[in-house]
């Protein structure tokens, strides 16, 4: 048993409250790791608004970074191993695993639902009472019990602040360009909301060698961001999403190959197929709320063989994935560290969630004492 401090969501719709909570040693397959930073995501948002439910009382986070402490049974990583933490430990055996859909592993996004790791028990107490987990992490503690599957190994001079984002927003923007929508060098590609995740797109479009890079959002600040990533034209909503996929398509030349969406708007997600070309396909990544509905044009759909594709996690493996992500950092392809906007201690993990509530940052990163 290890004490920790953690951030805790008491209930949906509460502000997160630091207490010291119990921590239970690793299972067979499992390890304990020494979180070191956290980037705090939408997905986070999504589970305190109730957007996403949540068993609560929770400790949220899913994109950590740290060095492993201590082993379970049958587990080959060695203590003190800098690792980058992944929310999809992928059994390899369900039907989707075997169809190499490891991103849509059935076994670990049941255990999810659950609120514990993934034989469906929590690691996590207070006085007696168990906390439950979030994405099968949890990481917005100091020390975090995750399935030896989550943990991908990282040199260990690679800042764990940049660590931290690969586990989540970075592998889902850099994975919708070069996996979900498999854009090839000269493909023109336009991204729709330039947080966290579509800025990582942004970088992804431009380090595979897309001709073009249209970034649309509806804050100023964060398009300036997009262009110094390399985006070749920024563009402001304008009216509704057909005014919109106009601009796109005259500032792509005639419309794009993908246009990823990093909203969760349906309204967004109208105006990225709008301004998708024949055989273009419309990404879905953002996170939109259940009983949200999206329309297209369906004529094009058979006619111009426009696709949409849904996106989660970028359709990303991470043993495979996270390492060229890091080779890429280390070349200056990706500059993740951009992406930082603020860094912050736990006990002010409270302020790094209203930052990104009001859209005013871009990645708030929590760093652990």
């Amino acid at each position: 048993m290890t004490a920790v401090r953690a951030a805790v969501l008491p209930r949906t719709g509460a502000e997160l409250e630091i207490h010291e909570l119990t921590l239970a040693d690793p299972r067979p397959g499992e390890v304990r790791v020494r979180v070191w930073a956290t980037g705090v995501c939408h997905s986070d948002l999504n589970a305190i608004d109730g957007t996403a439910e949540t068993r609560c009382p929770a400790v949220l986070g899913h994109e950590g970074s740290g060095v492993v402490e201590q082993v379970g049974a049958d587990v080959d990583i060695p203590v003190g191993q800098h690792v980058a933490l992944s929310w999809m430990p992928s059994c390899g055996r369900c039907e989707e695993c075997v169809r190499d859909l490891r991103h849509l592993c059935r076994t670990a996004w049941e255990a999810m639902g659950t609120g514990g790791l993934l034989d469906g028990t929590s690691r996590l107490s207070m006085n007696g009472r168990p906390v439950f987990h979030y994405s099968l992490l949890s990481t917005f503690a100091e020390y975090a019990v995750v399935d030896a599957r989550s943990c991908i190994p990282i040199p260990d001079d690679l800042p764990f602040d940049v660590a931290s984002l690969i586990g989540c927003c970075v592998a889902t923007g850099t994975g919708a360009v070069w996996r979900t929508a498999q854009v090839r060098p000269g493909d023109r590609v336009a991204v729709f909301g330039c947080g966290g995740v579509g800025l990582s797109a942004v970088m992804g479009a431009v380090a595979i060698g897309a001709s073009t890079v249209t970034a649309v959002d509806i804050e100023r600040d964060k398009l300036a961001v997009a262009e110094e990533l390399g985006a070749t034209a920024t563009l402001e909503w304008i009216g509704g999403p057909e005014e919109t996929a106009a601009l796109v398509r005259e500032a792509a030349g005639g419309g794009v190959d993908a246009a990823i969406e990093a909203t969760g708007r349906p309204e967004v997600a109208r105006a990225a197929f709008c301004a998708t070309r024949a055989r273009g396909a419309a990404v879905l990544i953002g996170i939109p709320r259940a009983d949200a509905e999206v329309s297209f044009p369906a004529l094009s759909i058979p006619r111009l063989e426009r696709r949409v594709l849904g996106s989660i996690y970028g359709s990303t493996v991470p043993e495979r994935d996270f390492p060229e992500i890091v080779e890429r950092y280390r070349r200056g392809e990706l500059p993740i560290d951009r992406l930082i906007s603020h860094r912050l201690p736990l006990e002010r993990i409270g302020e790094a969630v209203g930052l990104l509530q009001r859209g005013v940052t871009l990645r708030p990163v929590v760093l652990m004492a």
